[in-house]
């Protein structure tokens, strides 16, 4: 657990967490804290035991505010993507008048990412640190989807030229994790639409624009996630396609293959006849002859074919 004291975007640490429990004069308390240090946290600021249940809980949280007597616990989802899966990890938050609580289970970098915003702002109140936190939460899931974008756009690249049977478990395996997210994304969007729209005590007016166009931006995610859904759809339908045209070319060579041996095996079928009399039987270069006919009668339909434009 780190507790610090942020006034002006200055960080000062602190040992003692009893000088949490009254406000300073300047600033306010960010206290970051694991699941474990609840045990401790929980009397000390009157956190409520459903909300410090939901932070101890092994399920994932769906993204939500509550809002209590003495402080507010919003819950919003971190992602993070490796090119094969979708990982969110909650972040819990307990906003009071004069501290800030973020309780993780894992490490988040929007956490790190915050402290430079902090200290550019000069960040004195902990709604505005809230603000800012969100803010970034909700911008690292444009870059997430630009890397999504780039994953479909190599993917289809890569079916087109040379289709594999692994590409179906990657087209299938990644519109399941953009499906799943799109889930997530509704009750996000619902927990900004209410720091946005809601009156609430302790946030301070001024910030409802600037939560309005935080709102803005995730609905702009929820229908950018919209649209890789349509084409991972579009996706599947080429890699089928493709597999059926590879299947009609295989099938369009072993037919002219077939029928360039027609011919030939239709000959050495007659000359494998138990007759005396067929012509060139006796010969003493007859088989040469035969098989010179059957190579040149090869060869003839090959280069037809090909320049037809069958093969």
């Amino acid at each position: 657990m780190k507790i610090r004291l942020v006034s002006n975007g200055i960080f000062t640490t602190i040992d003692d967490i009893n000088e949490t429990l009254i406000p300073s004069k300047e600033g306010f308390y960010w206290i970051d804290a694991d699941v474990e240090d609840l045990a401790v946290l929980q009397p000390l600021f009157s956190m409520h035991d459903l909300a410090v249940e939901d932070c101890l809980s092994e399920e994932e949280q769906r993204p939500k505010i509550e809002i209590y007597e003495s402080h507010y616990f919003i819950v919003i989802n971190s992602i993070r993507f490796d090119d094969e899966e979708i990982f969110l990890r909650a972040l819990n938050i307990f906003l009071g008048r004069h501290f800030i609580i973020t309780v993780t289970k894992q490490k988040i970098n929007e956490l790190r990412s915050l402290k430079p915003v902090l200290w550019e702002q000069e960040v004195s109140r902990p709604d505005y640190f809230l603000y800012h936190l969100v803010d970034i939460v909700v911008d690292n899931y444009f870059l997430v989807g630009d890397r999504i974008d780039n994953r479909i756009e190599a993917l289809e690249e890569d079916i087109l030229m040379h289709t594999k049977k692994s590409h179906l478990n990657e087209i299938i395996g990644l519109r399941g994790e953009i499906l799943w997210l799109k889930k997530v994304l509704g009750p996000q969007r619902d927990v900004i639409a209410t720091l946005n729209k809601k009156d609430l005590k302790l946030i301070d007016d001024q910030l409802q624009k600037y939560f309005s166009d935080i709102y803005e931006n995730a609905l702009k995610i929820a229908e950018s996630f919209d649209t890789y859904r349509d084409l991972m759809g579009n996706l599947r339908e080429a890699y089928q396609s493709s597999v059926s045209n590879r299947a009609n070319e295989i099938m369009r060579v072993f037919t002219a293959i077939t029928t360039i041996f027609m011919p030939l095996t239709f000959i050495t079928g007659i000359y494998g006849m138990n007759f005396d009399f067929i012509p060139g039987l006796h010969l003493r270069l007859g088989s040469y002859i035969l098989l010179g006919i059957m190579l040149v009668l090869g060869i003839s339909m090959f280069f037809i074919f090909r320049k037809k434009e069958w093969l």
